[in-house]
């Protein structure tokens, strides 16, 4: 099984790709836990990312996209994975594409998770309040809403137009957000073995 999963910041990604992944039997790959695992073992991709992270600035497509097809270049990759935070622009997209093509692969599915922004921001400033984010003020995580959602539509659109887009509700109990996922890639029960 080879899935992206999107949704805006608060929406329960991060989460979800754990469950998910675990019963899929493949690896959650996050491109911040690329980023850090990069960062902390001083790679070439891990040094140059940093320096664009501790100046506060996004990191390069071209970086982030060299960072992700080692990840996928991966032996536990190799019967599929579960994408979560990548890719996030057309860019991406295009570079995961020629990725999949050059494996002889395509996606199974891209999941996307879907939350009222009112909710999303009380749960953004609540996580904030728990985890002493004091940066995640209300207008800085409406501003990231607002991004994701500028960034995020057309690519959900270009998905949806190859038919392998589900959208899936995402507010709720974890169990049921995972259950609603699990309904929509596989009605059928998955064992794992």
């Amino acid at each position: 099984m080879r899935l992206l999963l999107m949704g805006p910041p608060g929406a329960g990604k991060g989460t979800q790709a754990t469950t998910i992944a675990a019963r899929f039997g493949v690896p959650a790959i996050s491109t911040g836990d690329i980023f850090r695992a990069n960062v902390a073992q001083r790679t070439e991709l891990g040094v140059l990312a940093d320096a664009y992270m501790s100046a506060g600035d996004y990191v390069p497509d071209e970086v982030t996209n060299a960072m992700v097809a080692d990840r996928l270049a991966e032996a536990d990759c190799a019967d599929g994975f579960l994408l979560d935070g990548y890719p996030r622009t057309p860019q991406q997209v295009a570079e995961l594409d020629a990725m999949l093509e050059r494996c002889g692969v395509e996606l199974d599915s891209v999941v996307l998770l879907e939350a009222d922004s009112e909710e999303l921001v009380r749960r953004l400033l609540l996580r904030a309040q728990e985890q002493g984010r004091a940066d995640d003020t209300e207008p800085v995580i409406r501003r990231r809403l607002e991004v994701y959602a500028a960034e995020t539509e057309p690519l959900a659109a270009a998905y949806l137009d190859r038919g392998v887009l589900v959208s899936v509700d995402g507010l709720g109990s974890i169990e049921e957000v995972a259950e609603r996922i699990m309904a929509v890639l596989a009605p059928e029960p998955v064992v794992v073995e």
